[in-house]
């Protein structure tokens, strides 16, 4: 399994900012939003199951659990399309790979949007990235679900990355972590306060982070859009 820095290696054909920018500024985002988290929607409509990924069970990061892998963590990022491995699952619960993560996460902040943090916090060789690869290159998890894992026990720093957020944004040097940090933080935080300008016009709870409503916004907004994202 290759590192975090190789799968986020590649060319954009114009800058990440804007990119992420032309989803997040998208009227038809309001209304993507609205229908992912089931607001103002008929009874008929369910919303998306991934609006329960932050809130289930009151949250991955919440006081007394934030710092270890519970069985509602993975039914959280089940809400998400992906399962985890039974194996990695009962390892994370009962075995040594659950330690191994504490540790790392105990030193990975709780209380910090990723807007906030510096980015050291983000950078290769941090405790969030070391953790990534733990799950990644020693226990043979897929990138997209390790990172699921970790968004949902940092939701406010750690984003949801998967292949139709790939297929829409691309693979940014020298990360998607710190492409996405550095755009959130450009121009005196200018798309990190769209972010929440839209979660606000569209009615989304404040317990549902910046991060996550990049991620929704162009996730529906690519999906929408019928691409043949790569696997």
């Amino acid at each position: 399994m290759g590192s975090l820095i190789q799968y986020a290696s590649g060319d954009l054909p114009q800058p990440f900012p804007e990119r992420l920018r032309a989803f997040i500024t998208n009227s038809q985002a309001v209304v993507d939003l609205r229908r992912y988290f089931g607001i103002g929607m008929p009874p008929s409509e369910a919303p998306f199951t991934g609006s329960r990924f932050e809130h289930l069970a009151g949250g991955g990061d919440r006081p007394g659990i934030a710092d270890r892998f519970a069985a509602e963590d993975l039914v959280a990022v089940q809400t998400l399309s992906v399962t985890v491995p039974a194996s990695v699952a009962l390892d994370l619960l009962e075995g040594r790979l659950g330690v191994q993560l504490s540790g790392l996460l105990h030193v990975i902040p709780t209380d910090i949007d990723m807007v906030d943090a510096e980015a050291d916090i983000l950078a290769e060789g941090s405790p969030a990235d070391q953790a990534w690869h733990l799950l990644c290159d020693q226990y043979g998890v897929d990138w997209v679900i390790a990172g699921k894992l970790l968004a949902r026990k940092r939701p406010q720093l750690l984003p949801v990355y998967d292949n139709v957020v790939r297929c829409a944004l691309g693979r940014p040097r020298p990360s998607f972590w710190l492409a996405l940090h550095a755009a959130l933080r450009a121009d005196d935080r200018a798309l990190h306060r769209q972010s929440l300008e839209l979660r606000q016009i569209a009615g989304v709870p404040e317990t549902v982070s910046a991060l996550r409503v990049c991620d929704v916004a162009v996730w529906m907004g690519h999906r929408a859009e019928e691409h043949a994202c790569p696997r």
